[in-house]
C-alpha cells in the first residue's frame, strides 16, 4: 500500500499532538550548571602568524578541545611542521568564513538554545540523578562534509555548520550531499540543537550495541531511545524526535497498521541478517515496499510505539527499569496491535 500525504482532523489531534498528553514533571527547581563558550568566535577572529600556539591560548579553558578540534574535526596531522599545520587552518578559516558569517546571523544570541538544553538536563536530573551532566556547551565551525554534533566527559559539542536552516545552499553542494543526503539535511535546523545534544546524551545513558539480535528487539530497543528521548524534551513535536518531517509523522501515523503488517505479513520480526534489518532500524530515505511516500526507520517508528503501549499498562515503570527491561517483556506485555 502506498502511503500518501492526507490524515483526517481527528488523527491529528489525537496523535501528532500527543506529547500534549503527557502528565510532565515540574524540573524548575532542580539546579544544573551550564555555560556556553563560542569557540568559532575566537576562531575566526585570529589574525596571528602563530596560529597553534595562539589557539591554545584563546580556548585555555578547553584544552582537550583545542586538540580535539584541530585533530579531530579539522584532521590536522600532529606530525606536520608548525608553518604548514598553520597554512592549513588558516586555509580552512579564509574558506568558511561565508559559513562563520551564516552563523553570526543566526547565533548571535545563543541563550534560547541554551535555555533549552539546560531544561533538558533538568529533565535528565529528573530520571537519571546520578548521570553526570556536561557542565559546558561549547559551539564551533567545522568542515560541512564532517562531524556534527557531539558529547564528552564534560561538553555538549554543537556544530554550528549543521544548523544554519534546511535551505541554506551550503547544505545544496555535491561535497555535502554526498555525505548528508537531503533526508538527512533537512533536519540541519536551529530547532534541531536541543534534540541532537539529548540524543547525544541518551546514546550516553544506553549505548547501541553491535548485536545479532532479532529485528523486533532492535526495533524495541531503538523504542526505548526515542521514548526516553521525548521525556526528555516533552514539549518538542514528535516528529523532530523520531527526525521524519511533518507530513512522514502523520502519514506514519495514519498508517501504523500498514506498518505493523509490513513486518509480520512478511515474518520479519525474527530476522537477524544485517543486510535486512538495517532497512528498518537504521536511517534511510524511504521504505521501499511501502511506497515512495514512506520514511525510512520505519522499525523504530513501530519500536516507539511498542514501548509507549508498555509504558501505558505500566506507568509506574522508571525510565532506568525501562532501560534495563528484557525487549521480550515488553514486546509481550505490550500486546501491540494497531
Amino acid at each position: 500500500m502506498v502511503m500518501r500525504s492526507f490524515i483526517v482532523a481527528i488523527i491529528l489531534c489525537t496523535l501528532l499532538f500527543s506529547c500534549a498528553d503527557k502528565k510532565i514533571p515540574d524540573v524548575s527547581n532542580i539546579q544544573v550548571s551550564l555555560t556556553t563558550e563560542r569557540f568559532e568566535k575566537d576562531f575566526f577572529d585570529t589574525t596571528t602568524n602563530n596560529l597553534l600556539v595562539y589557539l591554545k591560548q584563546i580556548n585555555a579553558n578547553s584544552p582537550s578541545f583545542v586538540e580535539t578540534y584541530l585533530t579531530q574535526i579539522l584532521t590536522v596531522d600532529p606530525a606536520w611542521p608548525a608553518d604548514t599545520a598553520a597554512a592549513y587552518v588558516n586555509g580552512f578559516i579564509n574558506a568558511y568564513r561565508p559559513v562563520y558569517t551564516d552563523a553570526e546571523k543566526l547565533f548571535n544570541d545563543f541563550s534560547p538554545y541554551e535555555k533549552e538544553i539546560k531544561t533538558g538536563l533538568q529533565f535528565v536530573k529528573y530520571y537519571f540523578p546520578k548521570y553526570k551532566l556536561p557542565q559546558k556547551i561549547i559551539t564551533y565551525i567545522g568542515p560541512s562534509d564532517g562531524t556534527g554534533d557531539g558529547i564528552t566527559k564534560d561538553a555538549l559539542i554543537i556544530g554550528l555548520q549543521v544548523h544554519l536552516g534546511k535551505n541554506n545552499p551550503l547544505y545544496k553542494t555535491t561535497l555535502v550531499q554526498e555525505t548528508y543526503p537531503e533526508y538527512i539535511s533537512q533536519r540541519f535546523e536551529p530547532d534541531y540543537i536541543a534534540v541532537n545534544c539529548m540524543k547525544n546524551i541518551v546514546s550516553d545513558i544506553y549505548p547501541e550495541k553491535d548485536s545479532e539480535k532479532p529485528l523486533i528487539n532492535q526495533m524495541i530497543e531503538n523504542g526505548k531511545r526515542l521514548y526516553i528521548l521525548s521525556m526528555l524534551l516533552p514539549k518538542t513535536d514528535e516528529y523532530k524526535i523520531m527526525g521524519y518531517t511533518k507530513d512522514q509523522m502523520k502519514d506514519s501515523y495514519a498508517h501504523e497498521n500498514v506498518i505493523w503488517d509490513l513486518f509480520i505479513k512478511n515474518s520479519f520480526l525474527q530476522l537477524t541478517d544485517k543486510n535486512i534489518t538495517k532497512n528498518y532500524v537504521d536511517e534511510s530515505p524511504k521504505t521501499q515496499e511501502l511506497g515512495e511516500g514512506a520514511p525510512g526507520n520505519v522499525g523504530s517508528f513501530a519500536g516507539w510505539q511498542i514501548v509507549k503501549k508498555y509504558m501505558q499498562k505500566k506507568p509506574a515503570t522508571s525510565l532506568q527499569e525501562l532501560i534495563n527491561l528484557d525487549t521480550e517483556i515488553i514486546f509481550q506485555e505490550a500486546k501491540y496491535k494497531p
